[in-house]
Order: structure tokens, then C-alpha cells, then sequence
């Protein structure tokens, strides 16, 4: 199990979770453009006592709030579908976050449902059929996971620590970072830009030396952990536009626990905002779509109420499912 998150109470939140060019598929249309983008955030499984009584799995609103922040709209995806209706969403939606929290990353449901859309996405991108991904902490290992066949995740802990990132080479020649500002770029690296809330990552190390990773990602930071481990902490698909961070761009801007040590400056605002813009522009690059307005008006997260948690997590607000 992955221990991204604390067990109960309000410290729920504070856990979850080289070289390359820039090219994607040779087949992929580089003109698409959908202005009405909708990006698929899976649901996940809730773990936390104080939360059981609400539903069996949740989203945080913050990670809503973070995909809407970059001009899309958001599809709840619940873990108790069939295949074929997963198919069918992976047709209507335009791209796929997966979360933070804590599960198996091979045996839960949350992995399981993650794997389909991970492998139907890869046999769209090579097909022409452009489908981005999106991994924030545990999100991020699980796509390592996928792609690896195996888990190579190792305790690395930074437990409610904002860092600045050790950017690699490939960073400034990354399709993540291309257009930020110069001055953002030394601010990532000189200032704790970035909050951190895990016990575990995929050491550098263990990184390099498995051929599947390093094949299929590009490292764009590292950073050291409170036990002095060197991990990774971006990643960025070499072929496929698949994305993973350690930390949570989301929290920035949406999380606001006092007990939290999440980065507000101007800089972490600034880095939120245009990494929410960037994964939702890539998903303006798919032309996946729902069969009616009505279908699609009936399945967005507009119909769904959040539920105020701040007085039992360190979420402000959660959807239960």
C-alpha cells in the first residue's frame, strides 16, 4: 500500500503523495483544438474514519478547482463501473487526472480503473487519437507503476514541506515548463515553490537504473527527502503527453489549512495557475466528445454539492461519492 496519506483527522490532506526531445506521436494532429474541453478527475477511495460516514470515495474540491482554474470542466469518474462503460467515458472526455491519497497502486480499485485508461490511452496516442495524463503525488507514482509493471517506490519522506525544485536539464526544453517566464524558472529553484505531503517516492537511483522508466519519461526535478533519499519529483512522457508530480501545484491556491505549510507567494500562485493552463491545453488537443449536450450537461461535477470538511480534514471542501 502506498502510505501517501495520514490516517485520521485532520492531517488527512498533508499526505498522498534523461535525455529527451519534445515530440509526441508522429500521427497526432497538432491543429486540434476543443474550447469545451472536459477532464476526467478518478475518484478515490476513502481510507480516513472521520470521512467513511460521508461516502465510500471522494475528490477534494481543490483539485476541481485547479482543472476548472485552467478553462475546463470536470467528469467524476467512480471506481464501480464496468470496462465497457469506462470505454465509453475515455470517448467523452478529453483527459485524465489522477489524484493523490492513499491505496494499493496494484491491487485497489483506484489502480485497477487508473490501468484502463492508461492503456487506452496509449493505443489512442498511437493511433493519432491525442489523450493527455495527469499524476499529483500518488498519481504520479501510480503512473511509474503502470509503466515499470512493477513498485519500485521507497520511503522518501516530506511530510508538509514546501521546496524549491531541482530542476535537470531537460526542464527548460520540457513541453511542462516551455513559456513560464525566466523569472518564474529561477524561482522555482531558489524558493519552496512546491508542497509536499509523502512518505514515498521513486528514488533517482532506482529511476536510472530501470530501463521501462527511463525509456518512457523524461526527469524534469529532483529533490532530497527528509531521509536524505534522492527522488524524483517531475516526470514528463518522452512520446506521450503524460505528466507526474510529487508535489501539489493545487494546493497553492486552494488549500488554505493553517497547520498546513502550503506556499501562497506570488511565485507559487504563478506556478499553479500556468500548470493548470498547460494540462487543460492539452487537453483542448482531443476531440473526444459526449453523443448529446444533455449526456454531457448530466455527467459533469456542476451536479454534484461538495461537503464543508475543514472541521474534520485539512480539505476545505470534498466531494463524496
Amino acid at each position: 500500500m502506498s502510505k501517501t496519506g495520514f490516517s485520521t483527522g485532520v492531517w488527512l490532506f498533508f499526505a498522498c503523495c534523461f535525455c529527451c526531445s519534445k515530440a509526441m506521436p508522429t500521427k497526432v494532429s497538432q491543429e486540434a483544438v476543443n474550447d469545451r474541453p472536459v477532464i476526467g478527475i478518478l475518484t478515490q477511495i476513502v481510507s480516513d474514519e472521520l470521512m467513511k460516514p460521508f461516502g465510500k470515495t471522494y475528490i477534494p474540491s481543490s483539485y476541481v478547482k485547479f482543472t476548472e482554474s485552467g478553462g475546463s470542466r470536470v467528469m467524476p469518474i467512480r471506481l464501480t463501473l464496468t470496462t465497457a462503460e469506462y470505454e465509453q467515458i475515455f470517448r467523452q472526455i478529453n483527459g485524465l487526472l489522477l489524484i493523490g491519497g492513499a491505496a494499493d497502486l496494484q491491487t485497489s480499485d483506484f489502480a485497477k480503473v487508473a490501468k484502463i485508461f492508461y492503456q487506452l490511452a496509449l493505443k489512442a496516442n498511437d493511433q493519432g487519437d491525442f489523450f493527455p495524463i495527469w499524476g499529483t503525488c500518488m498519481g504520479m507514482q501510480l503512473l511509474t507503476v503502470l509503466v515499470a509493471g512493477e513498485n519500485l517506490l521507497e520511503k522518501a519522506t516530506a511530510e508538509n514541506t514546501p521546496l524549491p525544485l531541482n530542476l535537470t536539464s531537460e526542464a527548460t526544453s520540457s513541453r511542462m515548463f516551455e513559456g513560464f517566464p525566466n523569472e518564474l524558472m529561477r524561482a522555482l529553484t531558489e524558493e519552496p515553490l512546491t508542497g509536499n505531503f509523502h512518505h514515498y517516492g521513486v528514488a533517482v537511483k532506482t529511476f536510472q537504473e530501470n530501463e521501462k522508466l527511463q525509456t518512457f519519461f523524461s526527469v524534469l526535478s529532483t529533490n532530497v527527502a527528509e531521509n536524505e533519499v534522492h527522488f524524483v519529483s517531475t516526470i514528463e512522457g518522452k512520446r506521450y503527453p503524460f505528466y507526474g508530480v510529487q508535489w501539489h501545484p493545487e494546493v497553492n491556491r486552494f488549500q488554505w489549512n493553517r497547520k498546513g505549510n502550503i506556499p501562497h507567494s506570488a511565485h507559487a500562485v504563478q506556478l499553479s495557475s500556468l500548470l493548470a493552463e498547460f494540462f487543460v491545453n492539452e487537453g483542448r488537443r482531443s476531440l473526444h466528445q459526449f453523443d448529446n449536450p444533455e449526456e454531457e450537461d448530466s455527467l459533469l461535477i456542476y451536479n454534484d454539492t461538495p461537503v464543508y470538511a475543514g472541521n474534520f480534514t485539512a480539505y476545505e471542501q470534498i466531494y463524496f461519492y
